[in-house]
């Protein structure tokens, strides 16, 4: 096994960001096969699932050096990037002209992740031994919070086009987001 391969993410992003190829490769094999995959869930296009990864991965190496990845979880930083494109994505097939155009200024404000330096170190393989929990978590939602999530989620509905699809007030999608939201936290939090 390539000594790369024993690396922690800490350690591939400080080689990636002195611009050390091989690492950068390894987190394109480590994390890609994930961040296809909730690309594909949000966008469900195969070919424009593709072009987001790459897309995601240009982003990952043109920021690296302005990122702490001592503080900020990889796995989390690079999959909030994902769902933020995709999102993004979607929201422009379906509303044309109605989004401001992708610019640097447009990317830093809106798809780069902003995540508190407090949120938990996570690595693929912590991640995917949990992976259980957070379905378990997930399914003791009611179906109404599941949906609201998915909504806001994976189709990037704001609250407001959520409340006019569903056809209820904007308030009470706010409440079963919140209410579904604290309740994931504390399935999550009692798994362990």
């Amino acid at each position: 096994m390539n000594a790369i391969n024993q690396l922690t993410d800490i350690e591939l992003m400080l080689k990636a960001a002195a611009f050390d190829n091989e690492a950068v490769d390894e987190i394109y094999d480590r994390y890609s096969p994930v961040i296809y995959t909730i690309i594909f869930r949000i966008v469900v296009d195969q070919k424009l699932a593709e072009k987001i990864l790459i897309d995601v991965f240009l982003i990952f190496i043109k920021k690296i050096e302005k990122i702490n990845f001592k503080t900020i979880s990889v796995y989390t930083w690079l999959l909030t990037l994902a769902r933020n494109l995709a999102v993004d994505s979607v929201r422009r097939k379906r509303n044309p002209g109605s989004i401001a155009d992708y610019t640097d200024d447009f990317e830093e404000k809106y798809i780069l992740p902003r995540l508190a330096e407090e949120i938990t170190q996570l690595n693929l393989e912590e991640v995917l031994a949990d992976k259980e929990k957070v379905v378990e978590a997930v399914d003791s939602l009611t179906d109404a919070q599941k949906y609201v999530l998915e909504l806001a989620y994976y189709e990037g509905l704001t609250e407001s086009e959520i409340a006019k699809k569903l056809n209820i007030p904007f308030q009470t999608v706010r409440s079963k987001i919140q209410i579904a939201l604290g309740n994931l936290k504390s399935k999550l939090k009692a798994a362990g």
